[in-house]
This record gives structure tokens, C-alpha cells and sequence, in this order.
């Protein structure tokens, strides 16, 4: 019987996307002191994620991997102990709180200011996540790009 050596979505990173990201983290030390900072980075969040209770874990593996593929250029850090996402400025546009952090009913995805999602007079700057599906993933992809535009 083969060995299934990837895990579905819905479940978490992967095994290769865990490699993946070790490679990147690691290329980016490589890359001088600049680089070094975006690794440091990069690995404050996997370790942050991977601290995570399970079902936390799963949606911050999920909402990393569709922030950083929606808008490239936000940089991965940690922000109050949380995953976050900065601009070039290093100033943070998207951050995820687990429901673990402050004992509350659900994760939040947030947006500062510099995310200039103004929407008229009023417009949302976080939402609550229970669940990973399409609708969720479709919607925070929309978000993060309109953030970075």
C-alpha cells in the first residue's frame, strides 16, 4: 500500500509545504540581513501556528498560506505574539488571532489601517473564522489583495 505523504488542505500544511517553507525560511538567511529579518519572520509564525490548539492551527496554516500567496509582498512577522503580515514599511496590514489567545469563541482575521479597505462610511476591519471552506478562503483572498492594491 503507497504511503500518503500529503495531508488534506482542510487538515493543515502538508508535509512538502512544510519543506517548502523550511527551504524559503532558509534562502532568505542566506540572502543577506534583509533576508535574514523575512526568515526570522517567516519562522516566528510557523512556530507561532504550530503552537496553536488544532483547530486554531488548522485555520492559521490556512489563512498563512492564503494571505502569502494572495499578496506576496506582505512579509510574514509576529504582531502582539500573533501571525501578521507587513507591508514594506513594516507596518502590519493583516494579522490572525486564535480563538485560544483571548479564550473567545473564534479566530479572527483582522486588517489595520494601511489596508485601506474603505468602503464608504462604515466598513468591516475584522472578521470572526469557525471554519475553513471555498466561500472563506475566496473572500480572505479578495481582502488581502484589495489590502495591497
Amino acid at each position: 500500500m503507497p504511503t500518503q505523504t500529503t495531508t488534506d488542505h482542510a487538515d493543515g500544511f502538508s508535509a512538502e509545504e512544510r519543506a517548502a517553507m523550511k527551504e524559503r525560511a532558509a534562502e532568505l538567511r542566506s540572502a543577506g540581513r534583509t533576508g535574514a529579518k523575512k526568515a526570522d519572520g517567516l519562522q516566528a509564525v510557523l512556530d507561532r501556528i504550530a503552537g496553536m490548539s488544532p483547530p486554531d492551527r488548522m485555520l492559521a496554516e490556512r489563512v498563512h498560506m492564503t494571505v502569502t500567496t494572495a499578496a506576496p509582498s506582505l512579509v510574514p512577522k509576529t504582531w502582539y505574539g500573533m501571525p501578521a503580515y507587513a507591508n514594506d514599511a513594516g507596518r502590519v496590514v493583516v494579522y490572525f488571532q486564535d480563538a485560544e489567545k483571548f479564550k473567545s469563541r473564534y479566530s479572527t482575521v483582522g486588517f489595520n489601517d494601511d489596508a485601506t479597505l474603505d468602503e464608504g462610511d462604515m466598513w468591516a476591519t475584522s472578521f470572526a473564522i469557525t471554519a475553513w471552506n471555498a466561500t472563506v478562503e475566496a473572500r480572505l483572498r479578495e481582502l488581502a489583495r484589495a489590502a495591497t492594491a
